[in-house]
């Protein structure tokens, strides 16, 4: 078990009627009802963090920078994070300095067409 496995006391209310469901559950299946607890927070927030919305906010939240890169990792993994660090990165380059392009015509007057071989229609 990792430092960041191990367990912290969390204190929380709720209405007693999930209390009495989930210890209802927990006997049913002879667990407790921490454990019960614990999976259903790991599978919500493996669902949520899988979700396109869920991390459109993030990327959209980390780009207007109101998350750091760290909370990032956290909420979407290392690599979806590394992913939006390059991509945030490529959004703040300084855009290219190209002038805007002339009102030439690029195809001089020579224009070819195609036969598409799709005239039975």
């Amino acid at each position: 078990m990792s430092a960041s496995d191990d367990p912290r006391r969390v204190h929380f209310q709720s209405p007693e009627y999930l209390v009495d469901r989930l210890d209802a559950i927990a006997d049913l299946f002879d667990k407790d009802r921490t454990d019960l607890l614990v999976d259903a927070i790991r599978e919500y927030i493996e669902d949520t963090a899988d979700s396109e919305t869920f991390q459109e906010l993030v990327a959209t939240k980390y780009y207007d920078d109101q998350l750091e890169f760290e909370t990032v990792k956290q909420l979407v993994g290392a690599e979806t994070a590394q992913r939006l660090r390059l991509l945030k990165a490529d959004l703040e380059d300084e855009p290219l300095d190209l002038a805007p392009p002339d009102d030439v015509n690029v195809y001089d007057g020579d224009v070819t067409t195609v036969e598409t071989g799709d005239d039975d229609r």
